[in-house]
């Protein structure tokens, strides 16, 4: 039998994409030569959309697109696109969009879409699709002759379809003038605590049921609540503390080797799906550096910092940049390098070792997990001595597992995710006051700088030497996010000019001037059947939700009206959407609760010798969500007001909230008394 040879798939840089270059498939990526061709031959486009750690996307490879008969049908009547999502979110965001609308049921990966060849307009779609039937679902080859039937034999019913949903998908993202009148109040804030409170699961944490997700958005929103308000702060807080700690301690955390899983199949957080991914982990390494500042809970600190070291021991590539996932698979099995057998651990430790980690990760009790043990603590409280015991058994487990078949890392750099790691990063770095994340995050910066940076632009995916894809909004939003969190950390004047620059490119390039808010892709992107312009969250916080947020700070931090005005232009945009459902706008309502009430500013001016006690001081009973500028006397050329900060006497604090300021600050005691006064 003639060996296979590999499809237009080979040459891409996605581990994804290049998964099916030895397909028998034709694959091609989504670009002009496949949507061309797909003209030329008159047939409708076979769109698949996944990503690289995706479980059934696996599934659904081995069993049609590996399979020489589903290949044969796919190859005669369809042109094949293959799309890697976190590469190009602009294409699976609309397509996701499209398959709830055509099947009112929710979307998911794989993503299987038939488009018509002239439009790329879908008339039928679904997610998963079985090779024979079975699950309630219809068999993929079946489904495939099907379609290529309809196709040639209904060419006006789906003409007539496809306008009605053409006009439907502009509807779902039609553009309204933003309310300039409306007051911009505080009560989507309050609504949205009580709407998190009626879906929240009071005796395990989360929201809803199985399967539960981190949504570290709502948890971020409830911890701005806890500290804004009186009368619902225990309400708030609980949430959050119930939460974090069934998460910590739970399967959803890799007990062993540290960082997070993606979710939890169960309400309770005991099996989770075992992918990591980059994100998930960059928003919660942020979130519980937060919480820690705010509690002082040391198992916070104990996740964070195993989080951030798993992420720079594993995720972080010799270049710097950080990879963007671990396969949920090795070995073909989902979750198979985690899960441990009762002989294996009594096999790797000692009898008290044994019997202290039996106790504490509940190997007493049956197994949780296709007959074996998938850890989680089930005794919450032990002595010094017990748990130093646990830590050399846990030592001993890791040694061992790391001698295992490893599952799959997707190493690709994705600037947006990226950013939420770096972010991620300096705020654990701030937090603890370790090095070892800065320069992380700082490494992490260098190589956007140098990869994915030119003439004041970013670009979106790099691996093996090959940046490429114009970058998104999440791009540029999480980016001056990041630049700012590191600021905190240390001054470095190239951050601050990249950060304004990104500002003002975001402006220029993806700002909405007619009706506010901003487009997740640029004015010079590819046209596509739609472009999208969305203020709700969704796995990752909303691109305008954190472009309003960060753009309000800078905007404060350096005086410039142009950056506030397009922050409040995206809130009063986003307005109507934030009061019919605020809870599902978290990253938004961090915007407006600045708009509303600005976090403090609090610059400290000095060399940094003597600023050192200073930071210290700050950081004992620091506010997660103020800002923090370190600024050395001898820098100059500052941008706008910043270059208003002058003293003669070092060091000097500047605090500072909207558009007002304290008196300068030279006694180190009166820190802290002036940041709990209000202005």
């Amino acid at each position: 039998m003639p060996k296979q040879t590999k499809n237009n798939l080979a040459d891409e840089t996605s581990p994804y994409l290049l998964q099916h270059a030895d397909n028998p498939v034709n694959w091609y990526a989504w670009n002009e030569t496949a949507l061309n061709k797909a003209i030329e031959e008159d047939k409708p486009i076979l769109l698949s959309i996944g990503y690289s750690a995706c479980h059934w996307c696996h599934v659904m490879a081995h069993e049609s697109f590996e399979d020489n008969e589903t290949a044969k049908l796919m190859n005669e009547h369809f042109i094949n696109i293959k799309v890697d999502r976190e590469e190009r979110p602009d294409i699976d965001k609309i397509y996701q969009t499209a398959q709830q609308m055509l099947t009112q049921k929710t979307g998911g990966w794989p993503l299987t879409m038939f488009l018509t060849p002239e439009d790329h307009i879908p008339f039928f779609g679904g997610t998963y699709f079985p090779i024979e039937s079975k699950y309630g679902l219809p068999g993929f080859k079946v489904i495939l002759t099907r379609i290529a039937d309809f196709y040639q034999q209904e060419r006006d019913s789906i003409r007539q379809q496809n306008g009605s949903f053409l006009m439907s998908l502009q509807n779902v993202n039609q553009q309204v003038a933003p309310d300039k009148t409306a007051e911009l109040g505080p009560l989507p804030l309050e609504t949205a605590t009580q709407q998190l409170h009626q879906s929240f699961d009071l005796q395990f944490g989360g929201f809803g049921s199985a399967p539960k997700f981190p949504h570290p958005s709502n948890l971020e929103h409830l911890l701005r609540q806890h500290l804004q308000t009186d009368c619902i702060q225990n309400q708030a807080i609980n949430m959050v503390e119930l939460t974090l700690g069934k998460m910590a301690l739970g399967g959803l955390y890799d007990q062993l080797g540290g960082g997070f899983y993606r979710y939890s199949v169960d309400r309770e957080w005991i099996i989770p799906h075992f992918e990591k991914m980059l994100y998930d982990n960059g928003l919660l390494l942020t979130l519980y550096s937060q919480a820690w500042q705010i509690t002082k809970n040391p198992l916070y600190h104990q996740v964070a910092t195993g989080t951030a070291d798993w992420v720079i021991d594993e995720m972080q590539s010799p270049e710097g940049g950080y990879y963007s996932s671990m396969d949920a698979d090795s070995e073909g099995v989902e979750g198979k390098f985690y899960a441990w057998t009762k002989d294996e651990i009594s096999s790797l430790l000692n009898t008290e070792e044994f019997e202290a980690f039996a106790k504490y990760y509940g190997l007493d009790q049956g197994p949780n997990f296709e007959g074996k043990w998938h850890l989680r603590v089930m005794q919450e409280s032990a002595d010094e001595e017990t748990l130093a015991i646990i830590e050399q058994a846990k030592a001993k487990l890791l040694q061992q597992r790391s001698t295992r078949i490893r599952p799959a890392c997707d190493d690709k750099i994705l600037t947006s995710w990226n950013a939420l790691m770096i972010k991620g990063m300096a705020t654990a770095a701030f937090t603890f006051d370790n090095e070892r994340y800065l320069a992380s995050a700082e490494k992490a910066l260098e190589f956007i700088h140098q990869n994915l940076y030119t003439d004041g632009k970013l670009l979106a995916t790099y691996r093996e030497g090959k940046a490429h894809l114009n970058a998104y909004l999440d791009d540029y939003a999480f980016l001056i996010d990041a630049l700012l969190a590191f600021l905190q950390c240390r001054w470095d004047q190239k951050w601050l000019g990249m950060a304004i620059r990104l500002a003002d490119e975001l402006l220029d390039s993806f700002e909405d001037k007619e009706h506010g808010g901003f487009f997740f892709t640029s004015h010079d992107h590819e046209k596509l059947i739609q472009r999208s312009k969305s203020f709700m969250d969704d796995s990752l916080p909303s691109g305008n939700g954190v472009t309003a947020s960060a753009l309000g700070k800078l905007g404060h931090l350096l005086g410039d009206s142009r950056y506030l005005q397009a922050s409040e232009s995206t809130l009063r945009a986003a307005w109507s959407s934030i009061e019919r459902y605020p809870s599902a706008h978290n990253a938004l309502l961090h915007a407006l609760e600045e708009n509303i009430s600005p976090a403090k500013r609090i610059v400290i001016l000095g060399e940094t010798a003597t600023t050192t006690e200073w930071l210290e001081k700050y950081r004992q009973t620091h506010n997660p969500f103020n800002n923090l500028m370190l600024l050395p006397t001898n820098v100059s050329e500052l941008p706008g007001i910043l270059s208003e900060y002058k003293t003669e006497k070092s060091p000097v604090a500047y605090i500072c909230e909207g558009y007002s300021c304290q008196e300068p600050i030279f006694d180190l005691d009166l820190i802290v008394k002036n940041l709990n006064n209000p202005l």
